[in-house]
């Protein structure tokens, strides 16, 4: 296969034609910081924390995307660089929850100094966004940064959405998408800071194309899309993610071959995920793979566990929560 060589940060590297700036850098061990990015998915473009300068550039480029051309020279931590994205993790933690990212981002914000508060206060949640009309933004005062809170979606016995925490990736969307599933159940609807991901005519996720297999979930860098049992145990205090196990096993509902990984407190299953580097799945599931563990909780009269309630708790419905009525 033919290669090209460029030079990032003084360093000639060679990799192979079709790799990306960022392939490149991480083949010399010099990763840069993604929050769009996926290697399973197709990018995006939307988050720009991996810019870089490329020499007779006029503009910073994105370097999950960005072909590494032969000669090219390029510069990963400039001042130009830092600046940008500083403020880009600075614009983002002023208006989004970012309290569950990885501590490979939260390494990242603290490399370049990002102090969002600077922006000002945290307005408070609205619950009018997804009625929004493009177009008719509503001006602030400028003494609040205006955030994207609102009340959490909870409309069924899966997963929840927790918009306040949603950066717009779009991985969620990619999944849902030509990527994997190929439902197209979601997509962004809105524009600028109104933007936000919507089933089709804003119908609940019962009510659409959505089949439940939970790839969205499974990509979302911000807790964002949850499992239903790990935001009832959240919320009841007794997520304990530092003392869970990770069993990896093949799933018995059909003969792919599908890994999960199940993720176990208490003895009992939490939530399920699939590793990204399996060549199966690539860590994309079905719903019976990924929802489908229940009959193994089925401990007859054995000990209960303080969590066995909250996880029961979470495959219940309750109309007051989600809005619904369905009597």
């Amino acid at each position: 296969m033919a290669e090209v060589t460029l030079t990032i940060d003084g360093l000639p590297v060679s990799v192979p034609s079709g790799s990306t700036i960022l392939d490149a850098c991480r083949a010399m061990g010099n990763d840069q910081p993604t929050m769009c990015y996926l290697d399973t998915l197709t990018p995006v473009n939307v988050c720009r924390v991996c810019v870089v300068e490329v020499e007779k550039s006029r503009i910073l480029v994105p370097s999950c995307s960005r072909a590494a051309e032969h000669g090219m020279v390029v510069s990963t931590d400039t001042e130009r660089v830092r600046h940008s994205r500083k403020m880009v993790y600075e614009f983002l933690a002023s208006s989004v929850d970012l309290s569950l990212v990885d501590r490979q981002t939260v390494g990242w914000m603290k490399e370049y100094g990002c102090d969002p508060d600077r922006y000002g206060p945290a307005a408070g949640p609205v619950d009018d966004r997804d009625e929004r009309v493009a177009g008719h933004h509503h001006v602030g005062d400028g003494m609040e940064a205006e955030t994207v809170h609102q009340p959490v979606k909870v409309d069924n016995e899966l997963y929840v959405r927790d918009y306040s925490r949603c950066i717009l990736c779009y991985k969620c969307v990619e999944a849902c998408g030509e990527d994997a599933q190929n439902t197209f159940a979601i997509a962004v609807a809105g524009r600028g800071f109104d933007a936000r991901i919507s089933t089709e005519f804003d119908t609940g996720l019962t009510d659409s194309a959505c089949v439940f297999c939970g790839n969205c979930i499974g990509v979302c860098p911000t807790g964002a899309l949850m499992f239903r049992s790990e935001y009832e145990l959240r919320g009841a205090g007794l997520w304990k993610e530092d003392s869970q196990s990770v069993t990896r096993t093949v799933c018995s509902y059909c003969g792919v071959g599908c890994n999960l990984e199940l993720h176990v407190q208490d003895n009992r299953i939490v939530k399920v995920t699939s590793p990204i580097d399996h060549s199966v799945t690539s860590g994309h599931l079905c719903i019976k793979g990924r929802f489908g563990y229940e009959y193994v909780q089925d401990l007859g009269d054995l000990a209960v566990t303080p969590i066995d309630e909250v996880l029961k708790r979470a495959r219940v419905i309750d109309p007051e929560v989600s809005g619904r009525d369905d009597g």
